[in-house]
Parts: C-alpha cells; structure tokens; sequence
C-alpha cells in the first residue's frame, strides 16, 4: 500500500506553513472591484473618487447606504478568516466615514477623501498574508483612537466645568 506524503506548502512572503488541504490564502478580485468602484472609479483631474461620496451626496439614507455597500467588503473578510482586530479596524474605518459623512457640507467634504474601503481593502490584503503576526499594528490604531476621544472628552468636560463656573 503506497502514501503519499503530505509535504506542507509555504507561502511567499509569508511566514505561516499550510498543511495539506488547507485553503490557502488569495486576493479576492470581486472584493478588489467593488473597493475601487465605491472610491476611486471615476478620475476627475489629479484626483480619482468613486460612487460612496456620489451616493454619501443623497440627503438622510446616502450615507448608510454606502455604508451598507461597505459592509459587504467587511463580510467577505469575516468568510476569509481575518483576525478580528483587522475586522475591527475595518468597522471602525466604515464608522469613521459614515459619521463623519453626515455632517451637512464638512461631511461631504470628508467623503470625497476619505476612502475607507480602499483603506480596507489593504488591510484585508495585509492580514490575509501576514497572518497574526500584524495585529499590534491594528491595536496601536485602536489605542491611537481611544486616546484622541478621551482627549476631546476630556477637553469638553473641561470646557463644560468652565462655562458652569463662568455663570
């Protein structure tokens, strides 16, 4: 009776070994698609936007619905397997532009170069062939942006304790 020997399968650029019958990592060429449609599909000068500021422009439901689109690019990430601090980072880059998003005029400037699904797409990308080994980068990300909050929190009970005390 013949083996076959399971030799394990190293990936380039890569530090993790895949055994026999392990899915092994690869781009997602659908995924790549809808991220340069939603934000850089359309050249206008120097500059490339996509259909999120486009559809972030519709007053009230523009900005979930881009959103919702978003999301999808999160989805995809989740069925690969992805750490979940980078599925965190990538929630949390959707947030961003959609709140941001919704502030009348600043927002729909904020859209126009924000492009979170670009942004998440490379991060999809460096996770799927980095492994673990790069989640410090995404909790240094979070720990950046709990910082900022707790500053303009700070700063805005700083400023209420002076108005209170000012009256």
């Amino acid at each position: 009776m013949c083996r076959e020997q399971a030799v394990p399968v190293r990936v380039r650029n890569s530090g993790e070994v895949y055994r026999v019958g392990e899915r092994l990592p690869q781009r997602d060429r659908w995924m790549e698609h809808l991220a340069y449609l939603m934000d850089g599909a359309i050249q206008v000068g120097p500059w490339s936007i996509g259909l999120d500021p486009l559809i972030g422009l519709v007053p009230g439901f523009g900005d979930l619905i881009g959103a919702l689109i978003s999301m999808v690019i999160v989805g995809r990430a989740v069925q690969a397997g992805i750490p979940r601090i980078a599925i965190a980072h990538m929630v949390t880059n959707i947030a961003i532009d959609t709140l941001v998003g919704s502030i009348p005029l600043f927002g729909d400037a904020f859209d126009f170069a924000y492009k979170s699904n670009i942004k998440n797409l490379r991060i999809y990308e460096q996770s799927l062939f980095t492994g673990r080994a790069a989640t410090a980068r995404h909790w240094g990300f979070f720990l950046a942006l709990f910082a900022g909050l707790a500053a303009i929190g700070a700063g805005l009970v700083y400023g209420i304790i002076a108005l209170v005390r000012a009256i």
